[in-house]
């Protein structure tokens, strides 16, 4: 609870105010300070203890839900967190970073804010919940990370532990411009040591009547490309086999700078080494159109997996235009039959949203036949949520009995095929990347990004082999090696070790001083006052 001395204030840096003299001032002021030695007080030798009050001494747990552009974000999270001296474990306090695109994932996340308070747990939030929606109540008195702004996370824990309510949801601007967000070279821990998730763009061109992401996340924002060609390449340099390119709408990139995704991408793939690969995050139907021809090139690439996610959402032209997604069914169907005449075998998700208000059973009808004519290995079925604060949710409902039905109608659709029987007797290359849920095989992914179940061994992990396919399943093939291949290593070097802090050459003298003359800045105001500090840059 604030105490009656709470003050806001609009950034850190605003509490030093404009009368208040400079560094330089300072220095010079000294030159006339004189020196007097001062007798030595006796020492009390109690014992010295390093308490919860001291930032950078306690451990904290981390949680993530929702896209790979929010895992990148936790992942850099992390790393920051422990370049600065926190353990990332169980923990003194909970870092739960939100999604906001349907409300079971918010549900989540508020009944974690929940479990944590009541084990007296010290909160920090951050992800696109509080971004959108920072006043909620359940949000009250705790700390809020923005999503341009995780670079200051460490800031934020060091204040959170010593009691504090630190708020900051600004924007990255430079000259006037917003910025894709926090700098791409910071620390961070990776989940998977082999996978770099590289967020290409923030926000995007659209304005989805459904979309709650769009509130947090805002208009977009790209990257530089020399930035990014600069992330792959450390990335590749601390062993990493495959790179993940993400964002609300990778298909938008760099119409804010003045270039696209092709030339992008193109540029990426000068820095893959042989036998690594990279995938393609998910893009809207209007954006890819003009580069179909490019884009075609670009997925047959050697070091490029064939696939695309473009979602569809519904296949009723008057279901999108509720929707605001600008585009016609005839666009969508264009994509998928070009990619699939140019790039043959190239696998396309799509996603699709059941009981959207206002569809009728004809519409719903159409969504059911476009997934009968392409039988997408690879669907995303959402029921409708009404998401708070969207226009979609003041519509009129279609009834919870019937989006449940016809979710589950969709559902039954979609496991009524299995699109991988073919792939049985096929000999392919696999990169080995992760294990099995159930850690009885290694994952790998052929050059459609289809999931490839092989042995456990320990050879094969972050290697290209070559496999017989001899089982498929709904989700999965099974490949058994090849008798006398050898695995091919990608990896310029040995992969970092899982919970090791990448980028950590990158962190300079600068940062280092930064992050201690911020402890020590907020140690002198804990030195004179004795309440809860409120910042906030909303």
């Amino acid at each position: 609870m604030p105490s009656a001395c709470d003050s806001l204030i609009e950034d850190i840096e605003d509490m030093v105010s404009s009368s208040d003299p400079t560094p330089h001032e300072r220095q010079s002021a000294r030159k006339s300070i004189i020196p007097r030695s001062r007798k030595k007080k006796e020492l009390n030798h109690e014992e010295l203890h390093a308490d919860s009050l001291i930032p950078g001494t306690q451990k904290i747990w981390m949680k993530t839900w929702g896209c790979s552009h929010n895992n990148s974000d936790g992942e850099y999270m992390a790393g920051q967190l422990a370049a600065s001296g926190y353990k990332m474990t169980e923990a003194d306090l909970w870092l739960l970073n939100s999604c906001t695109v349907k409300n079971p994932a918010e549900d989540h996340f508020r009944n974690s804010i929940k479990k944590a308070q009541d084990q007296q747990k010290k909160v920090v939030v951050a992800g696109c919940v509080p971004q959108a929606q920072p006043r909620m109540d359940y949000l009250k008195g705790l700390s809020i990370i923005g999503v341009q702004q995780i670079d200051r996370v460490v800031e934020v824990v060091d204040e959170a532990v010593k009691g504090h309510s630190v708020r900051l949801l600004g924007q990255k601007k430079d000259g006037g411009r917003r910025l894709g967000g926090a700098r791409l070279d910071l620390p961070k821990i990776r989940k998977n040591p082999l996978i770099e998730i590289i967020s290409i763009n923030t926000g995007c061109l659209n304005a989805c009547t459904y979309c709650k992401t769009k509130h947090a996340r805002g208009d977009l924002a790209s990257y530089p490309i020399e930035e990014l060609a600069e992330r792959a390449r450390q990335s590749f340099q601390e062993g990493v086999c495959e790179i993940w390119l993400t964002s609300e709408d990778t298909g938008a990139y760099g119409r804010d700078i003045g270039t696209d995704l092709p030339t992008l991408l193109w540029r990426l793939v000068e820095e893959i080494p042989e036998g690594a690969m990279l995938r393609l995050g998910m893009t809207n139907p209007p954006y890819i159109l003009e580069h179909l021809e490019e884009m075609a090139k670009i997925l047959n690439h050697p070091r490029v997996y064939a696939f695309l996610h473009v979602p569809v959402q519904s296949a009723s032209d008057s279901v999108l235009m509720d929707m605001k997604r600008e585009y016609c069914i005839d666009d969508f169907r264009r994509v998928v039959d070009f990619l699939k005449e140019k790039v043959p075998g190239v696998t396309i998700a799509t996603d699709i949203i059941c009981g959207f208000p206002g569809e009728t059973e004809e519409d719903f009808q159409e969504t059911v036949d476009l997934v009968k004519l392409y039988r997408f290995p690879s669907l995303f079925i959402n029921q409708f949520y009404p998401r708070p604060g969207t226009p979609a949710a003041k519509m009129q409902q279609v009834p919870a009995h019937v989006k449940k039905q016809r979710t589950k109608e969709l559902s039954q659709l979609f496991h009524s095929y299995n699109p991988y029987d073919h792939k049985v007797g096929e000999r392919q290359h696999v990169l080995v990347t992760e294990e099995s849920f159930d850690a009885q095989y290694y994952v790998a992914h052929n050059k459609f990004y289809e999931q490839v179940l092989v042995p456990k061994r320990a050879e094969f992990k972050g290697k290209m082999i070559e496999v017989d396919i001899y089982e498929a399943g709904k989700h999965f093939l099974k490949g058994r090696p090849v008798e006398d291949s050898k695995p091919f290593t990608p990896s310029l070097a040995a992969p970092l070790q899982k919970g090791e802090v990448s980028g950590l050459m990158q962190v300079n003298a600068y940062t280092c001083k930064y992050i201690h003359s911020y402890r020590s800045f907020f140690s002198l105001i804990d030195f004179h006052i004795n309440c809860s500090i409120h910042l906030s840059v909303c």
